[in-house]
């Protein structure tokens, strides 16, 4: 059984994770990461990626300009790995359930001034954002941070089984795009406020990854 830690995660072991995660993008693949310069250098923010591989994590951990907490679903947590991902600061998420304790080490981190990485999807998938979960337009709303669309292609090919591993030395391109608000500015955290930000969020996220495509031939 997990133990999470009480406070939100600290600085410190993020800052271990994207050492680790440069390391490792560099050492096995070539990644080109445009628009970086995007990502505010101070302040509460929310990186919001596509996810089409597990290794997308790990590669935006190691190619953001600043140290990333990731929510990181419950089933990772596990053996060895339990200990290690807390340790370097990344969150524990039950998706499946309304999870308090996860909720309030995302808002913690971004209370102090820090990045929180998320992906709205939820799960493995295409990874083109057809389908958002709510939980990106609750955090985005509550804390005021402004969120930055990822996008990253080429961790997953096509004819490929979704779990192999990129070529080693292949290249994986990871594309920043403009910070935006996701609320209307009221304020407001109503049901219907917190599904015209998903909308919102959507369409940004959506543009961002055509876009994307477009700028690196993917």
């Amino acid at each position: 059984m997990t133990s999470q830690p009480a406070t939100a995660p600290g600085p410190r072991g993020a800052a271990v994770a994207r050492g680790i995660g440069i390391g490792v993008m560099n050492g096995l693949w070539r990644p080109r990461v445009l628009g970086a310069w995007r990502v505010p250098a101070h302040g509460p923010v929310i990186l919001a990626g596509n996810h089409s591989h597990y290794i997308d994590g790990p590669i935006l951990i190691g190619t953001s300009p600043r140290p990333v907490h990731f929510l990181v679903k419950k089933q990772a947590f596990v053996g060895p790995l339990d200990p290690f991902l807390h340790a370097i600061g990344q969150i524990e998420i039950d998706r499946e359930n309304a999870d308090r304790t996860a909720i309030v080490h995302a808002l913690g981190v971004l209370a102090r001034g820090g990045v929180l990485g998320i992906f709205p999807e939820g799960t493995r998938g295409v990874g083109d954002f057809a389908e958002l979960r709510a939980g990106l337009a609750y955090f985005a709303v509550r804390s005021g941070a402004p969120v930055v669309p990822v996008a990253v292609l080429g961790s997953a090919r096509k004819g490929r089984v979704i779990g192999a591993l990129p070529p080693l030395r292949a290249r994986i391109d990871v594309v920043y795009g403009e910070p935006f608000e996701a609320g209307d500015g009221s304020g407001r955290r109503t049901r219907s406020a917190l599904d015209a930000a998903t909308v919102r969020i959507q369409e940004r996220l959506t543009a961002h990854l055509a876009g994307a495509r477009r700028a690196t031939g993917r």
